[in-house]
């Protein structure tokens, strides 16, 4: 075939999380409804994907070849690292597990380490990156929902989510309860 381009593989999660190992051995989880395209094979100087919704990302370490995430409007790019991204409603966010990661818009690179988090909106370009301060945002990759002094509307937000529920928090004053607790794989009725 010599230079043909390589095929263009689509993954689709629809109402269950997926995990799919990438054609360089990287490892890609995508939560529900998300979807994720990448080349059979990965040519050139650069591995490259295109991620709609969210995944959580464990990347082969190639310095030779950084591999870049197309997400919205943001590039987000890597040598070898594990992170997490999602896109919903015109924002963007990046947390970082491990390693650094460069994420570009419009021209404008900003690093994040281990630790660190950004929110970019499509129509809004300053951008503050910030500590990540809970775990929470991989709990379909882990299936554990860790809180850390974390306020009780953050759990109640990614219960919703991982369940398809709509739990409201009844009274006002205890939005804001800070929570230590860690739920490992138990049914929503437990937590």
């Amino acid at each position: 075939k010599g230079s043909a381009e390589p095929e263009m593989l689509n993954i689709a999660s629809i109402s269950e999380v997926k995990r799919d190992t990438l054609p360089d051995g990287s490892i890609a989880v995508l939560n529900k409804h998300s979807e994720i395209s990448y080349p059979a094979r990965f040519k050139g100087k650069t591995r490259k994907v295109k991620l709609r919704g969210e995944a959580f990302f464990i990347i082969t370490p190639d310095k030779e070849k950084p591999f870049i995430i197309d997400v919205n409007d943001v590039q987000v790019k890597v040598v070898g690292t594990s992170f997490n991204i999602r896109s919903a409603n015109g924002v963007t966010e990046v947390i970082v597990e491990t390693g650094i990661v460069q994420v570009m818009k419009d021209n404008e690179v900003i690093e994040l380490k281990a630790g660190e988090r950004i929110s970019l909106e499509t129509v809004n370009t300053t951008a503050q990156k910030e500590k990540s301060d809970d775990k929470l945002y991989n709990y379909y990759v882990s299936r554990t929902f860790v809180c850390d002094n974390t306020p009780l509307w953050k759990l109640v937000e990614k219960l919703n989510e991982a369940y398809g529920e709509n739990i409201r928090i009844g009274r006002e004053e205890l939005r804001k309860l800070p929570l230590t607790v860690t739920f490992d794989d138990e049914s929503l009725d437990v937590i």
